[in-house]
């Protein structure tokens, strides 16, 4: 039995950095994304999500979908930061709760926080989830979905 145990966990061992790559390959657009997002850029945002894109998030309309979505996203997004007086929005990710990779699909879920300033005054919204669709395509990982939900 002691020999099966070490066994199983030489072999585990050895299956750990490929998987851990695995994982950084589709991490990296994630991570690329809120990097841009917290820099306020939206073309580098979009550089790594798919043309036709499909979002949730907490605000009206809640939800875009297809072409130019992403955009449409974006606009909607500043409108609402600024109704509410909302400015320097920073994300901050947690580790993976899932990273799911299935042939050219990937399933991530992550934990969130959103740091920002409402009326001058620092706030902090903790505990959301990020949840996200990638498929992998000649030129990489992109985003093909994401939905942000709110603790």
């Amino acid at each position: 039995m002691r020999r099966i145990l070490i066994a199983l966990a030489l072999c585990a061992m050895t299956q750990s950095p490929a998987a851990a790559q695995d994982n950084s390959a589709v991490m990296a657009p994630v991570q690329h994304f809120v990097d841009a997002f917290n820099k306020g850029d939206a073309k580098a945002a979009a550089a790594v999500c798919a043309s036709q894109i499909s979002i949730i998030d907490e605000f009206p309309p809640h939800i875009w979908n297809g072409p130019g979505a992403f955009a449409k996203w974006w606009k909607e997004y500043d409108a609402d930061a600024k109704k509410n007086g909302v400015t320097d929005g920073v994300v901050t990710l947690g580790a993976p709760k899932h990273v799911d990779v299935t042939g050219d699909l990937a399933y991530v879920v992550v934990p969130a926080d959103y740091a920002y300033k409402q009326n001058g005054k620092p706030t902090k919204e903790t505990g959301s989830i990020l949840t996200l669709v990638l498929q992998k395509s000649a030129t990489g990982w992109r985003i093909v979905a994401w939905s942000w939900s709110k603790a």
